[in-house]
């Protein structure tokens, strides 16, 4: 017998899963100090303030409320700005290390799809050099830090003795039992229609771009580092992409053994990645799960909080990770050093 759907549920039909309960009026309030909203005569409650007021509310739940235990991280736009890296000067790189200190761990979910840790190692220099070099954090909560690649292809862990301070992980010992179904045919299959697709956008929009094929994705790049691709035309190409992918090989349906894609605009180029980030936040979820000798089991949605800044639709790549985690939604690494501030207040306060 099917559960009475929540009036929720049928107002907003694609709502999805809630793993907390959220303390909106004590985030409200929260909100109201810093953004003096209450106190505004001619303009509203806006986007940012309901983006922000729920933000607060999931950190409460997940540090108030509950346990945090893993922490994820998108890369552009979250961690650093589009296109650059995490460099020494960050401060955000202060708050990861006070997470670590936390014994939370981190999970670094990525869209860029390297092979080779020196090109992680170029992005993400300056947490990982803090972290090699800090007299504060043991051993063990060195090794609570993961960048998973491509979305969800890739694995690396920190290793203190590598030139690049980051090992890759062999797929069989990371892939999930249900990515593991995944076959190399079905994965080539599904970048063949993408890889067609694609090329039919660049010639319909007369798009300024090139094709990059991967072993686990495929998309587009300007032909010309110095000319932007259309916003629209980007989009407009996601949305082709996605559609003639889900027509063809149903590639959505998480439950049916068919190989899972993200199709997203990376806001100079367009790729699509096998896998999405909620397979790359549950990866992340299952090897600390494991790697921590005393949990049988993953570690759960409501204990795990993903950042990022793609929200906004169901091609943007965060969107999916709210099907497998609490998620806060920043719209810049400055906003991501506020979130974390306020993460480690109520983390203080619930442990005074």
């Amino acid at each position: 017998m099917n559960a009475i759907p929540s009036k929720l549920k049928l107002l907003v039909p694609p709502i999805g899963n809630f793993f907390t309960r959220l303390p909106l009026e004590a985030a409200f309030k929260f909100q109201d100090r810093k953004r003096f909203i209450s106190s505004r005569r001619f303009v509203s409650p806006s986007f940012n303030d309901v983006r922000l007021i729920l933000n607060s509310a999931q950190l409460m739940a997940v540090t108030t409320h509950g346990a945090l235990q893993l922490a994820t991280f998108d890369g552009d736009v979250t961690l650093y700005d589009d296109g650059q890296s995490l460099e020494p000067d960050s401060p955000i790189i202060a708050r990861m290390i006070d997470l670590l200190l936390k014994n939370v761990k981190i999970g670094i979910v990525t869209a860029a799809g390297y092979t080779t840790e020196d090109r992680y190692y170029a992005r993400l220099h300056g947490l990982l050099d803090a972290i090699a070099q800090s007299t504060v954090l043991t051993p063990q909560q060195r090794q609570n830090i993961v960048i998973m690649g491509g979305e969800a292809n890739y694995m690396f862990e920190f290793s203190p003795t590598s030139p690049h301070l980051l090992a890759p992980v062999p797929r069989e010992r990371w892939l999930t039992a249900e990515m593991a179904t995944w076959s190399d045919t079905s994965i080539t299959a599904l970048l063949d229609v993408a890889e067609a697709a694609l090329r039919d956008c660049i010639k319909t929009l007369s798009l300024p771009a090139s094709l990059m094929r991967k072993d686990r994705a495929v998309g587009i790049i300007p032909s010309d580092p110095n000319v932007r691709i259309p916003r629209e035309s980007l989009e407009e190409t996601v949305l082709v992409v996605q559609k003639i992918l889900e027509l063809s090989v149903r590639g959505t349906e998480r439950n049916n053994n068919i190989v899972p894609f993200c199709a997203f605009n990376g806001g100079r180029d367009v790729f699509v990645d096998i896998g999405d980030k909620s397979w790359g936040v549950a990866v992340c979820q299952e090897w600390f799960g494991r790697k921590n000798g005393h949990r049988p089991t993953s570690i759960r949605p409501e204990e795990t909080l993903h950042v990022g800044d793609q929200f906004l639709s169901a091609g943007s790549n965060d969107f999916k990770a709210r099907s497998v985690a609490t998620t806060a939604w920043i719209a810049s690494p400055t906003e991501t050093v506020d979130l974390l501030d306020e993460l480690a207040d109520f983390m203080t306060k619930k442990l005074s």
